[in-house]
């Protein structure tokens, strides 16, 4: 069997697909892998671009079916023992992806690995949380902005989830949930994978000690307003399904501050 499955989930970013690419080609992973991109109906060529990569599987969705729901085509058409779902605005250097899976060899009890994951000027992201919830969505606002990520980013420790922008898990505990939830079309299904994979006594890990590079906010950037409302769809979804009593409160906030 192959270690792994490296999933790229793509809408209309050809030239962050592609550095992508790059950068996997210029330092593969030495496990056995397999690359699989998943197109979501892009207009931009990047299909055909990720085609010329001999490399990569394509594989077109039809439509943009979202994050979650691609992702799960990819899991579903892989082979892989453990499955990288990987951001297509990523850069992943040499080694790191080898150093997550041996992450993953090294406790047993470890389902899920997320690294630290950086801007290309070396900025860390605070890309792991405690369970969303109101609370908790707050203080991770405030930790955000309170100059505090670089040090929090460098400690070693088992969070409630791991962004979804480079996320390592085996394929076991991934099947085992049903892989990503597809009622979050973007934002929130990673912190809903990893609450289902906990759910079933399984381990959540961030490590400093390997980076990624996440040029992350290009295609949010671009259209801002339809990049919120998926986000308050996903939020309500989220509320929805884990927080009922305050799913109410997130719907009138929302009527009042779309």
């Amino acid at each position: 069997m192959t270690d792994l499955s490296i999933i790229i989930v793509s809408f209309n970013a050809r030239v962050d697909l592609e550095r992508c690419l790059g950068s996997l080609r210029a330092a593969p992973p030495a496990a056995t892998h397999e690359i699989l991109v998943i197109d979501n109906g892009s207009t931009d060529g990047s299909a055909d671009a990720a085609r010329a990569w001999p490399e990569a599987r394509v594989i077109d969705a039809g439509a943009n079916l979202g994050f979650a729901r691609a992702n799960n085509i990819g899991i579903r058409a892989s082979a892989g023992a453990n499955i990288l779902l990987l951001n297509s605005d990523t850069v992943v250097a040499r080694g790191a992806i080898d150093r997550l899976l041996a992450e993953l060899e090294h406790d047993a009890a470890v389902a899920v690995v997320g690294p630290r994951l950086v801007d290309d000027a070396g900025r860390a992201e605070l890309s792991f949380g405690r369970m969303m919830g109101p609370l908790n969505e707050l203080r991770q606002k405030w930790i955000s902005r309170s100059g505090a990520v670089d040090a929090l980013t460098r400690q070693r420790q088992h969070p409630d989830w791991v962004s979804g922008a480079c996320l390592l898990v085996r394929r076991s505990d991934a099947e085992a949930v049903g892989g990503l939830d597809e009622r979050y079309f973007m934002y929130a299904e990673d912190v809903d994978f990893c609450a289902a994979i906990r759910a079933r006594g399984r381990n959540i890990l961030f490590t400093p000690d390997v980076e990624v590079v996440h040029l992350r906010g290009r295609s949010a950037a671009s259209a801002p307003a339809a990049t919120r409302a998926h986000y308050r769809r996903s939020q309500l979804a989220f509320y929805e399904k884990h927080h009922p009593r305050s799913a109410t409160l997130l719907r009138l906030y929302v009527r009042m501050f779309p």
